[in-house]
């Protein structure tokens, strides 16, 4: 999927504008793809590991409050776990901050309407 279709599902799912869904995608990704390559989230300055941490950096990555900082990670995930493969979605999930998994639950497809 690309990058434009994946934000419009992200804007779909968490009912935001695309231009914070494209926002809080980045955020969500740079900080996930961080945590894979080890980099500076992994340092003493690191996040506590909470869901509330991950998704206050989010929102302050992103420029967006709190509730948009939630739904549009929760969304970004949803649509992650619709666009890579199992597997990949599993190993994703070991990454994720705990608490977070309000953003695994099933969830329907924003284009099945």
């Amino acid at each position: 999927m690309r990058f434009p279709r994946f934000v419009d599902a992200v804007s779909r799912r968490a009912g935001v504008s695309p231009a914070e869904a494209a926002a809080v995608t980045r955020a969500v990704l740079g900080m996930l793809a961080q945590r894979v390559e080890g980099g500076p989230e992994r340092g003493v300055e690191a996040s506590d590991g909470s869901a509330e941490d991950f998704l206050s950096r989010v929102g302050v990555r992103a420029g967006v409050d709190p509730e948009t900082a939630r739904a549009g990670a929760e969304a970004v995930f949803a649509t992650l776990r619709e666009t890579i493969t199992v597997g990949e979605f599993r190993e994703l999930v070991t990454r994720h901050p705990d608490g977070c998994d309000g953003a695994v639950d099933p969830a329907e497809s924003p284009y099945d309407n």
